[in-house]
């Protein structure tokens, strides 16, 4: 089983993307374990057991474990969890930081067949009862920093007897389970027999505003066998020390900071600081000899202001996905690293589905083309018919065949799971434009799009043309209401370091965007705010500036400007500029 999974990565490895969409089929399993067939695999390969399989350095210092060491290790932590009484099919919700007890328990939880429920330590303790309760978690694993919020679970209706929960770190917690105990266990593992590939693996919490996200599932086969589609876009190989900077509780973690990179047989960087520090970053990346960094545009941003260029030996891959890249900070990292950096897109839903692969060529700011056993099209928003060839519309997943990388359905919910899947095709309300090419570039989720004086725009394309600006950190873009053009662009500025935010500053951004935007996207409207609200998982919010904007000027830009001055001050945060104001006094 090994060897032929091996095989048909290999295989994978070797197309190119004009040979991959001719070529290329799933391979198929029918028992698979990742921990078991694969890492553990590794560990006996005399080519790999001696390689460091996992570094996590930050706060507290470095550790370094080998393919060997991790597999041993977490066949010994598996042992010690089923004497706790953790079995096959059990609901293990893990919130841990980037820690090393992270990957030993997620490599032994899929050894033993747990589910796991990776969660962001940015939830509360509310947040957290209701995930419990609507997944029937059995297990947690956590830290020292995090417990508290465990031990209020039964304020919110939670049954703490009925929950097992492990904590690592020094100090023993009362009734819990120390996770540091299994590192002396003598208690063997017994493998609970061959494992369905179709066997559940992970249950992930979508990053929605609402109060109940979604529920997605994967199984063995759809991250094991489905993120080969991942490490198309990676390029990976067994030389390569991958880092990829982001927040275990996400899919986009165990994507290119568990899955992807052990599959190429890599080495996985991790980074553990309280803080994120771009100078401190770079530092690492020369100190570990990185040479494949994937991180979010956010990341690359700050990067950008902690001037690349000092970098001796800089990463020779760079990747981003989340969200979408503007053009500057594409600029920015070619001319400080002579090297571009490849967008990917995909879903907590899926595995990567499509992207700018190694030695692919697109337009600059382009998104890329479908990835291996995807089968994309682009649906018409009013009339809901398939688009073909160049054109614009919502991304769909072809279900026939259906890509193993995509989920098998969302847990529980059975009425969700009808309407996903129900009609052939996948819908992902993400909206993309495909060139004469085959070549997609993203404009935006369906529900961000919105109307200005009858012109459909894109806060994402307004956002591409305002960076680049120098005083511009980060932007986001959303309609403000108006009662003669329904809505006008305003923008939500984050100023870059050396900036303030004056009237002078924003008739500047103003100008800028008179020239870099066309006349019917014209920015209106400036706001300067100390950060974006984000999502847990980074994203930006737009639907909480939107709603700041219908507070502010009312549903339909009813409110007059004597009111509107009177909830404002006169300068800086905290007060609207306008495009009118700078045009009259010039």
């Amino acid at each position: 089983m090994t060897e032929q999974y091996r095989a048909a990565r290999d295989r994978l490895m070797a197309l190119s993307p004009t040979e991959v969409a001719e070529e290329f089929t799933w391979p198929e399993f029918k028992h698979f374990n990742f921990g078991l067939d694969w890492f553990d695999a590794l560990g006996q390969d005399p080519a790999r057991a001696d390689q460091p399989a996992l570094i996590v350095t930050g706060d507290s210092g470095t550790q370094q474990l080998t393919f060997a060491e991790l597999s041993a290790r977490s066949t010994q932590v598996a042992g010690w969890f089923q004497a706790q009484g953790v079995t096959r099919g059990d609901k293990f919700m893990m919130m841990l930081d980037n820690e090393v007890e992270l990957w030993e328990a997620m490599l032994a939880a899929i050894k033993i067949g747990a589910v796991i429920l990776p969660t962001t330590a940015m939830l509360d303790a509310q947040a957290l009862a209701s995930r419990i309760r609507r997944a029937g978690v059995d297990w947690v694993l956590t830290n020292q920093d995090n417990i508290h919020k465990f031990e209020e679970l039964a304020a919110h209706g939670v049954d703490t007897e009925q929950l097992g929960i492990f904590v690592t770190g020094q100090t023993r917690v009362n009734g819990t389970y120390h996770f540091a105990d299994a590192y002396t266990s003598t208690s063997a593992f017994t493998v609970d027999g061959p494992t369905p590939a179709d066997a559940e693996m992970l249950v992930y919490f979508t990053s929605g505003t609402t109060s109940e996200p979604k529920m997605v599932l994967h199984t063995q086969a759809s991250y094991s066998v489905g993120h080969f589609s991942t490490l198309y876009w990676l390029g990976l190989t067994a030389n390569d020390v991958h880092l990829n900077i982001s927040s275990p509780g996400w899919g986009k973690h165990a994507w290119s900071s568990f899955f992807a990179p052990w599959i190429a047989e890599s080495t996985i960087l991790a980074v553990n600081y309280a803080r994120f520090d771009a100078e401190k970053m770079l530092e690492v990346m020369e100190e570990f000899a990185v040479t494949s960094l994937c991180a979010p545009p956010t990341v690359w941003r700050m990067l950008i202001h902690a001037d690349m260029a000092q970098l001796p030996h800089p990463p020779t891959n760079a990747v981003s996905a989340g969200e979408p890249l503007n053009l500057s900070t594409l600029q920015q990292v070619r001319d400080a690293w002579g090297v571009t950096i490849r967008d990917g897109y995909g879903q907590t839903e899926t595995t990567l589905q499509i992207a700018t692969t190694p030695g692919l060529e697109v337009p600059a700011g382009a998104l890329g083309i479908p990835l291996p056993g995807f089968h994309i099209e682009l649906v018409d928003e009013q009339t809901e018919q398939i688009i073909t060839g160049a054109g614009s519309g919502q991304v769909a997943i072809r279900l026939d065949p259906k890509p193993v990388g995509l989920t098998p359905g969302y847990y529980l919910d059975e009425e969700r799971n009808l309407q996903a899947f129900g009609q052939g095709l996948y819908l992902t309300g993400d909206l993309m434009a495909r060139d004469t090419n085959g070549v997609y570039s993203y404009i935006g989720r369906a529900d961000d799009l919105f109307k200005a004086a009858d012109y459909k725009l894109s806060p994402f394309e307004l956002e591409n043309g305002l960076m680049g600006y120098p005083s511009i950190s980060e932007v986001a873009v959303v309609p403000s209401p108006d009662p003669i053009r329904t809505a006008v662009p305003k923008a939500y500025v984050v100023l870059s370091p050396g900036y303030s935010p004056t009237a002078e500053t924003a008739k500047d951004i103003f100008a800028h965007a008179r020239t870099a935007l066309p006349p019917y996207a014209r920015l209106r409207r400036l706001e300067f705010v100390t950060a974006l609200p984000k999502t847990v998982s980074g994203k930006t919010r737009r639907v909480a500036l939107r709603q700041e904007e219908i507070d502010t000027h009312g549903e339909y830009g009813q409110y007059t400007k004597e009111a509107l001055a009177a909830r404002t001050s006169t300068e800086g945060f905290g007060h609207e500029y306008t495009d009118a104001q700078f045009r009259a006094s010039s």
